[in-house]
């Protein structure tokens, strides 16, 4: 694991923020590794990440947020401090489609993706398998569709009982509820089989194909109350043609998913995400 501290800063645009900030991680000798900045001129909005070894770092960081906080307050700053010595605890959601749970779990396993992951949940069997390979927990909770509740209640308490921090929905093809959602507030990362806002809700391929569209995506998004509607996080699209048929729409599709998944997964994981307005940063 890395052995850096990760600063994420949203507040008003005005002079002097990175001077101030930069000031007092070097007062405190910090070796900054990474540092990234927006602003948004339109809602006069400025956002920041900065990234430090902490191999002689001079604050301990249960000191930081008091010694922080003057100068927060002087910004009128919105942040948040991230400790990477501490890994975040991944919970893996999935149907039947397999997919998204094995790129996750193989990028796991060769480092790509630092985070630790105790358990999958599933409402079907079919990926049990992969679960047994990777020497994962397995969780079967079906959700049957007149006690939907029932079913999010264990998987609640199983998520508590476990000490998750985030949430992925690898093709979990279940509508989490208003209750749920509220639980893990920017902690779970769903993907949709749609370049969104373009053919939301069920079998967007299936609607693709049959508008005969020439390009075809994948979203990876953070899951809110209002479905496939949540801040965008990554997209990604392929062309295709007329002699492209559902099959291979799906098989295409299939490779999207992965990619755009795992990198908001990644990123996630880095710290490098900022939501705002229903919107999101994602700094390099």
């Amino acid at each position: 694991m890395k052995n850096t501290a990760v600063l994420l800063i949203t507040c008003p645009d005005r002079k002097g923020i990175v001077a101030a900030v930069a000031e007092f991680l070097y007062k405190h000798d910090a070796n900054i590794l990474h540092a990234d900045q927006h602003q948004d001129a339109e809602g006069k909005l400025f956002f920041m990440r900065v990234e430090w070894d902490l191999s002689g770092f001079a604050l301990d960081l249960a000191e930081f947020s008091r010694r922080f906080s003057p100068l927060a307050d002087r910004f009128e700053m919105r942040w948040r401090l991230e400790d990477s010595r501490n890994p975040l605890r991944v919970a893996l959601f999935v149907s039947k489609y397999d997919h998204c749970l094995m790129d996750l779990l193989y990028r796991h396993k060769t480092g790509e993706l630092l985070c630790e992951i105790p358990v999958i949940v599933a409402n079907h069997p079919d990926a049990q398998k992969w679960g047994d390979f990777y020497g994962v927990p397995f969780h079967v909770i079906p959700v049957p569709a007149g006690d939907k509740e029932a079913a999010e209640r264990k998987q609640l308490d199983l998520l508590a009982a476990e000490k998750i921090d985030l949430v992925v929905m690898a093709r979990y093809m279940q509508i989490l509820s208003r209750e749920f959602v509220a639980r893990y507030p920017q902690r779970v990362i769903n993907v949709h089989h749609s370049f969104l806002p373009a053919f939301m809700g069920a079998r967007p391929y299936h609607r693709a194909f049959e508008r005969g569209v020439k390009l075809i995506g994948a979203t990876s998004h953070y899951a809110t109350e209002d479905l496939d509607e949540g801040p965008i996080i990554e997209q990604d699209v392929v062309r295709i043609s007329h002699r492209d048929g559902l099959e291979d729409l799906l098989e295409k599709g299939r490779d999207l998913e992965k990619v755009v998944l795992s990198r908001a997964v990644r990123w996630h994981l880095d710290h490098r995400i900022l939501v705002y307005n229903h919107k999101s940063v994602i700094f390099d």
